[in-house]
């Protein structure tokens, strides 16, 4: 016996709102397949379709329709957002990125003819902007810093 899909039945203003989020402005990627997830499943489709049509998981698919059945009285609009991610939190901010670029922009210690990846670790760590950080980390912040438009 196959398992009993989760309902999904919009409101006229639901409906048009999600039409609205799809169709206009920039958006998250994954907040309009959220969106067309739920409008999609509204038109009576299968799992199997929408991954299919969405190119997603069935995961995905049941996890919208989860949230579509948990929050039903929260605005339609606020069950697309992106839900906080578990995980290790970002250890090396813009904070530590812009200090890494400003020592590699400015004078080099004396006796050095120029700035290291190992040199600016050494340096941030004893300017006590991180605790730790590895010259690969530095590489990271500086390429990022590097080809970041600005």
């Amino acid at each position: 016996m196959p398992k009993q899909q989760r309902a999904v039945t919009l409101t006229r203003p639901e409906r048009g709102a999600l039409e609205k989020f799809v169709a206009q402005g920039k958006k998250s990627a994954r907040a309009i397949t959220r969106a067309r997830i739920l409008l999609l499943a509204d038109e009576g489709r299968k799992d199997r379709e929408l991954t299919a049509i969405l190119g997603v998981s069935r995961g995905t698919v049941y996890n919208v329709r989860k949230r579509y059945q948990r929050q039903a009285h929260a605005h339609i609009l606020d069950l697309l957002q992106e839900a906080p991610r578990s995980g290790r939190p970002l250890k090396l901010d813009t904070r530590v990125a812009a200090q890494a670029t400003l020592l590699a922009c400015s004078t080099p210690p004396r006796g050095c003819g120029r700035w290291t990846l190992r040199l600016i670790a050494d340096k941030l760590v004893s300017l006590e902007v991180t605790d730790t950080i590895s010259h690969e980390s530095v590489r990271r912040l500086l390429k990022k810093t590097a080809s970041s438009p600005g």
